[in-house]
């Protein structure tokens, strides 16, 4: 599964619009629980001292016109034996205290009020207060509330926005920095340009990190130059003695072969240099300089060429061409792409068949030998992975080279197991409209 790709920008300004919003409304939950605490107890401490006081004033003042005056509450007093005015329903709470109930009118609404009810030795005292009045000033009030979390919210975002457009200003100006960098293909200092700060001591450390690439990538190069020069000089006096060799009329039929074959492994030398050389450079696509390449000439060169690795094993070689196929690259790419792949054919194989087949747009080499498994068919071309199976020395490195070969000419490798026992390879080129054979357009 893909992760989603997110500025850090975007996760700044969501992080502080989601504090904003959570803090606002903790507040707001936390208002509306504490103003209706506050207040219920403050309305039951009310309550419950003027019952009490009801019933002392009516112990003082038995007389039945005697008024205790208290605005929008209804108070009932009974003896101990009879209830003369007292709801019914009331008669059930026979403990001191104050209870929160809720009755419905003769609309049918429900109608919440709080009781009071004082029980002593000789009185049973009632005070009923509606709260209704309350109960809609805490609607209200959560109403409010509500927006006022809604405006915090906009706010939120407002400053957010701000705020990390001012934060990420300095990464941002080093971001772009680095692309117009990396573009122009410079290397320009980033540091100067930066405050004495977090995002200054970064650019620092890029500076120093650009320094010491540049300064290895030039070591590389130069040694790349310095390694191609000295190995030219051999590889051409080996060719010109072997052209001068071959030249003389009294060679018998091996010495002759043996010659040619030391000619083409000089010739395949001189092209592994070539594209080393080119592997080494820092370029995003592959020169080709107007050079095509017939790959069936050039698969023929190189099935002759690593034939000798065989040695003695009951192998069958074969080379179809099954279309035409010329690609817009120099003859050494091709020669070192495809040596590789058929090199690993032979080393692999014991005995059966090598096949090379050139098609449209493509070549495949196939081999019966160990096979090999899809899930690491990938990781094969890894450098320094071995397949399981090969014998004799080697690095590697082969099909890593093969790949970056392919990411450098916009070409694609891969392996996957023969349907009949083994494994293939398949080097895909991909073909410019002008070097396209003339009958894959009918």
């Amino acid at each position: 599964m893909l992760k989603q790709r997110r500025r850090l920008r975007s996760r700044i300004f969501i992080s502080f619009v989601v504090f904003g919003l959570a803090l606002t409304s903790l507040f707001a939950v936390a208002t509306v629980y504490m103003r209706a605490r506050l207040e219920d107890q403050l309305i039951n401490n009310t309550l419950q001292k003027q019952v009490d006081r009801f019933v002392e004033f009516k112990r003082k003042n038995p007389a039945p016109d005697a008024l205790f005056f208290f605005p929008l509450v209804k108070m009932y007093i009974a003896s101990r034996r009879h209830f003369p005015n007292v709801p019914f329903e009331w008669q059930q709470y026979s403990k001191t205290g104050v209870y929160d109930i809720a009755e419905r009118d003769s609309a049918g609404h429900l109608v919440p009020y709080k009781l009071a009810v004082y029980r002593g030795e000789n009185y049973w005292a009632f005070l009923r207060y509606d709260i209704s009045s309350q109960r809609e000033g805490e609607q209200q009030l959560l109403v409010a509330l509500i927006v006022a979390v809604l405006m915090f919210g906009a706010l939120s975002v407002v400053i957010g926005s701000w705020l990390s457009r001012r934060v990420m200003h300095p990464v941002s100006e080093l971001a772009t920095r680095l692309r117009a960098s990396r573009r122009s293909g410079g290397l320009q200092k980033l540091a100067p340009h930066f405050a004495d700060d977090e995002v200054g001591e970064l650019a620092r450390a890029l500076d120093e990190y650009a320094e010491r690439l540049t300064g290895m990538v030039r070591r590389d190069h130069e040694f790349n130059a310095d390694v191609s020069h000295e190995l030219r000089t051999p590889l051409a006096v080996i060719a010109s003695t072997t052209e001068l060799m071959l030249s003389m009329p009294d060679l018998g039929e091996k010495v002759r072969e043996r010659l040619k074959r030391i000619e083409r492994a000089g010739r395949q030398a001189g092209e592994i240099i070539d594209a080393l050389l080119l592997l080494s450079r820092a370029e995003r696509q592959g020169p080709a300089d107007g050079e095509t390449t017939d790959v069936a000439k050039a698969a023929a060169d190189v099935l002759e060429l690593q034939r000798p690795q065989l040695r003695n094993k009951p192998v069958e070689v074969s080379l179809d061409v099954e279309a035409p196929l010329v690609v817009h690259a120099p003859a050494s790419v091709v020669s070192v792409a495809l040596s590789n792949l058929v090199g690993n054919a032979f080393k692999y194989t014991q005995q059966g068949d090598v096949r090379v087949r050139v098609q449209e747009g493509r070549v495949l080499v196939e081999d019966s030998g160990p096979g090999v498994k899809p899930e690491d068919a990938e990781h094969l071309f890894e450098r320094g992975v071995r397949g399981e199976g090969v014998k004799g020395a080697g690095a590697g490195l082969g099909l890593a080279i093969v790949r970056r070969l392919c990411d450098l000419y916009g070409w694609r490798v891969r392996l996957a197991p023969r349907p009949e026992g083994g494994a293939v390879a398949i080097l895909e080129f991909d073909l410019a409209p002008s070097t396209r054979p003339a009958a894959a357009a009918v």
